[in-house]
């Protein structure tokens, strides 16, 4: 019994950690560029003030020494035709993979990290991963706070949208579509 209470323990402490870095980068200046960019391998990353709804879910793991860039590259060399092909590739790109929702939600889901998709805010924790379809199949990806709306019922989410890095009451304003809880 000691042990899952400890398990139970650790997990929360790594999704209020991985929150709490989440948070750090709406202090940060980044202007929304969905450029590509030719950038370094392993840890590489997009200039420091630009970036997408993706770069903050990768440069908050990134925080807690995670390199989802590595991580989905080294997913797809192997297992190519389990990740969409909405892009015409026809072969792994190091440098944008990993910024791409659908190669994220991939991922997620091939690491076992999928969690249920449910319209009650109490299911969606600290630190998970959502995703969901703004429209005609545009996606976008955010990781929940530990802050709470102003009536106290929801987890704020943050995320790019457009306007830089912030945190915003948005859970439920699109349609989820991808609900996640990943730790290496």
């Amino acid at each position: 019994m000691t042990s899952i209470v400890a398990n139970a323990i650790g997990q929360s402490q790594f999704y209020n950690k991985l929150a709490d870095s989440a948070l750090t980068l709406t202090k940060q200046l980044v202007l929304y560029d969905p450029s590509y960019f030719v950038i370094d391998y392993p840890n590489g990353d997009v200039p420091k003030n630009k970036g997408v709804c993706t770069d903050v879910v990768i440069r908050t793991y990134r925080k807690l020494g995670i390199d989802l860039q590595k991580l989905v590259h080294l997913d797809i060399k192997t297992n190519f035709l389990d990740y969409p092909n909405n892009w015409g590739q026809t072969k792994p790109d190091k440098n944008i993979d990993h910024r791409r929702v659908p190669n994220l939600m991939a991922f997620f889901s091939r690491a076992g990290a999928s969690k249920p998709i449910t319209t009650n805010s109490k299911d969606y924790l600290p630190g998970d991963i959502v995703c969901w379809n703004l429209r005609h199949q545009i996606t976008h990806i955010g990781i929940v706070a530990r802050q709470k709306s102003n009536d106290g019922k929801r987890n704020l989410i943050i995320h790019n949208i457009g306007g830089g890095q912030v945190l915003e009451d948005c859970l439920f304003s699109f349609k989820i579509i991808g609900h996640y809880r990943y730790e290496k």
